[in-house]
């Protein structure tokens, strides 16, 4: 069958096809990474970039090209992980650029468009290298551009074979990939998806789902490479994004970051920042980025650590991969999707039921559906926990990627959620899974989460993960109030009588979480709505000791988003510039405080 042109939905089928294929290939691309360091994650941070595509466009129903394009090049970085993903985001972002306003397009049409995207792609790099994904992806461009193929079937046949011709010269433009015998492993990942796409047109897999490795029997090749101090002077793979109305351009991002590493690749595309760059000081690029904009997700990886995982896993003639730990959690934690993406957090949606209707918790109904649900007379959906079978199934994606699993649960005290998950970890076999009770739910549990995956990508141990949780939970809380007391009384919390009395006063409770999960108990009052925020922030204050100073903080809301903006500047008046995250507030609260409820949750790891 000829294909004459390509519109949205076909974009959108044959990226999911490319997509698909690529996570696939996971282990054998990281396998081979050995450039620009030998760290063994090119397969899942490509992996996880084209997840974040994937995950866009099954929720997109735009008819025309250009609206698709545009929005898988907006995914890609939102998800971007490492350079390939870095990389493979300029492109698309170029080639989403110069198809704007095409309703569809021809293989001509197409050919421009991928010569565009190579082209902002090299402008983008500090230092371009050939050998790698940048070199796969021209030479594409280039076929693309001298092809006089009138059929799309015929084009992406052809350009997928020019993408082998050239990953298979690879080796010959760096002698890293020739000495560890080895393509490299961007560009594969680029081959992969034109692969992918190529076998959805011609209703068949283009080539075996599981390629054997070519270049060792059973080794990872990257553990066989030496970690290069002569050539990566830093330690820290670090990434960063920051939204913004008025950020700067990349070349002055570039500029300002240059001396603090190498590896640098900046995006600015629609209000937002990423930065990838190896340094030694994380803190330093964070700092700067948080003078721009609101700094959204940051992460720092340590790569020797990553190597050396590699270099075992050679040794011991493995043929996986993998970090040493993967973090999984429940839809209860609240955390945005960025930092979800950002750091690979395996999320567990919880079950809401209504009538005979089963809804995932942020898959079939977000947060803020359900809160627009608690202001409508009748029944509520009901909170229930996953089952053990989808924590398994959590537990299996992570330990794809990781030697060890460290789940940190919603309260046992608020649900049977982490019971279904300690459940689930009996039974599941593919990796030692270590859980963590967060005694609470929401932000205070997500901000334990973020927490654990910024310890496990520096190469802390899960026993040390869980210590260093439970350490910290320890110490930890969150205050809230209420604004309404019909969801109180729905659930036996406050008698009919007292919610009267309260009403009539225009009283509101402020309530203290304690560190230990148990009961909550009262912690102050306010009466009337614009005396909350003091009332909230003195029994604040009296439950964090003076002069702490690493301090997180969450807020979260029932259906009045505008408090965030009251209590952010009030907390950093009084803390200064710490880190504060904000959420709607998960069903499994909401149900039971109701409309206009808000809390403030804080981590203190001093």
């Amino acid at each position: 069958m000829r294909i004459a042109y390509l519109d949205g939905p076909r974009l959108r089928r044959s990226l999911l096809a490319g997509c698909e294929y690529i996570q696939r290939q996971r282990r054998e691309l990281n396998r081979i990474n050995v450039f620009p360091v030998p760290d063994g994650d090119t397969g899942t941070n490509l992996s996880l970039t084209v997840q974040a595509i994937a995950d866009h466009l099954r929720k997109n129903r735009d008819r025309e090209f250009h609206a698709v394009a545009h929005e898988v090049a907006q995914a890609a970085v939102l998800g971007a992980r490492g350079n390939a993903g870095m990389m493979l985001s300029h492109f698309l972002l170029g080639f989403a650029a110069h198809t704007r306003g095409k309703a569809r397009i021809c293989p001509r049409e197409f050919g421009t468009a991928l010569h565009a995207g190579a082209d902002r792609l090299h402008n983008a790099l500090e230092r371009p290298v050939e050998g790698t994904i940048l070199t796969v992806i021209r030479d594409t461009a280039v076929a693309a551009l001298e092809a006089k193929a009138h059929d799309f079937q015929q084009l992406m046949s052809h350009l997928a074979d020019r993408a082998r011709a050239s990953l298979d010269r690879t080796p010959d433009l760096l002698p890293v990939l020739k000495k560890a015998g080895v393509v490299d492993a961007g560009g594969k990942g680029f081959v992969h998806l034109l692969e992918g796409v190529v076998g959805y047109i011609q209703g068949e897999s283009a080539v075996s789902s599981d390629p054997p490795a070519p270049f060792t029997e059973t080794a990872p090749a990257v553990g066989q490479v030496e970690y290069p101090p002569e050539a990566e002077r830093f330690r820290y793979c670090t990434e960063a994004l920051v939204r913004g109305d008025d950020l700067p351009e990349q070349r002055a991002v570039r500029d300002e970051l240059r001396g603090m590493g190498d590896s640098l690749i900046v995006i600015r595309s629609e209000g937002v920042l990423k930065v990838h760059v190896h340094t030694d000081d994380p803190d330093g690029v964070f700092a700067y980025l948080k003078t721009l904009g609101k700094l959204v997700t940051h992460k720092a990886e340590d790569m020797q650590a990553q190597h050396d995982r590699a270099e075992r896993a050679a040794h011991g003639h493995m043929t996986m991969v993998r970090r040493p730990v993967g973090i999984v959690t429940d839809s209860a934690c609240d955390l945005p999707e960025e930092i979800v993406r950002a750091h690979g957090i395996k999320v567990v949606p919880l079950i809401l039921v209504r009538g005979e209707e089963t809804l995932r918790d942020g898959v079939d109904i977000t947060a803020e559906e359900f809160h627009e649900a608690l202001r409508e007379p009748g029944e509520l959906p009901t909170t229930s926990q996953p089952a053990p079978g989808a924590f398994i199934e959590a537990y299996r994606r992570a330990a794809e990627e990781a030697e060890e699993v460290v789940g940190v649960m919603a309260g046992s005290n608020l649900s049977g959620t982490f019971a279904s998950a300690e459940a689930a970890a009996f039974h599941f076999d593919g990796a030692p899974v270590h859980l963590v009770d967060s005694l609470g739910a929401s932000l205070l549990e997500g901000l334990l989460v973020v927490k654990a995956a910024e310890l496990a990508e520096l190469a802390h141990s899960p026993m040390k993960i869980v210590q260093e949780l439970d350490r910290i939970r320890s110490q930890s809380g969150i205050v809230l109030t209420v604004d309404r007391f019909d969801r109180l009384m729905a659930s036996g919390r406050v008698g009919r009588g007292k919610a009267w009395m309260a009403s009539l006063l225009g009283l509101k409770p402020v309530l203290w979480v304690p560190n230990d999960g148990g009961a909550t108990e009262p912690a102050g009052r306010a009466f009337g709505r614009k005396r909350m925020m003091p009332a909230v922030l003195n029994a604040l204050r009296k439950r964090i000791p003076d002069g702490a100073k690493r301090l997180r903080f969450g807020i979260v809301h029932v259906g009045c988003p505008g408090i965030v903006e009251e209590v952010t500047p009030a907390l950093r008046a009084e803390y200064g510039e710490v880190e504060i995250l904000s959420a709607a507030a998960t069903p499994v609260i909401s149900t039971h405080v109701g409309i206009g409820a808000w809390a403030i949750t804080f981590l203190l790891e001093d």
